[in-house]
């Protein structure tokens, strides 16, 4: 294990595999990949806005359906959430697994409660470019804790793509 005083972070690396004689062509690649994405750039006014990811991500659902433990609804893909390879971007579903968890375990839990996420468990089946279906249940239901899956199938072959799993705990809210 290397020593902690060569790197810059906590989280010690193990040493490079590649020959030290190798140029750093590819740090000047790396470096233009970031560039070319916008990262040393300043964001514009628009997007340092509060909520503007969640106003993304909400402009992609259309609710279908809701009764007590389930919420189905539409998502469709626009260029807006997608990969460099036109699918839909992870961090888009782990963003709409989310929103469409919480909002089942709020058709169960009651209102003067609160809801925090504990735990997000992401499972990325096939990738997807096609409007998905988005089924949203409860499965367990406690005092203080509640459990919510996640399904996104394609819109016309039900196809499973991803699927996720939340757990949210719960508490009171105080009354002062």
């Amino acid at each position: 294990m290397a020593s902690l005083s060569r790197f810059s972070s906590l989280i010690s690396c193990p040493a490079s595999n590649t020959d030290e004689t190798h140029s750093w062509n590819s740090k000047e690649n790396t470096y233009n990949f970031l560039h070319g994405r916008g990262a040393f750039g300043k964001p514009n006014e628009a997007s340092e806005r509060k909520g503007l990811f969640s106003d993304r991500i909400l402009d992609l659902l259309k609710v279908d359906q809701i009764e007590p433990g389930r919420i189905i609804c539409s998502l469709t893909v626009n260029p807006h959430v997608t990969n460099p390879y036109g699918t839909l971007h992870g961090g888009a579903v782990a963003a709409v697994a989310k929103l469409v968890a919480m909002a089942c375990a709020r058709t169960v839990v009651d209102e003067d409660k609160e809801l925090y996420l504990g735990e997000l468990n992401m499972s990325y089946h096939s990738a997807s470019a096609v409007e998905l279906e988005v089924d949203g249940c409860i499965l367990k239901r406690g005092r203080n804790v509640t459990t919510a899956a996640v399904e996104f199938r394609v819109k016309g072959t039900k196809k499973v793509a991803y699927t996720a799993r939340a757990t949210f705990f719960t508490t009171s809210v105080s009354k002062l």
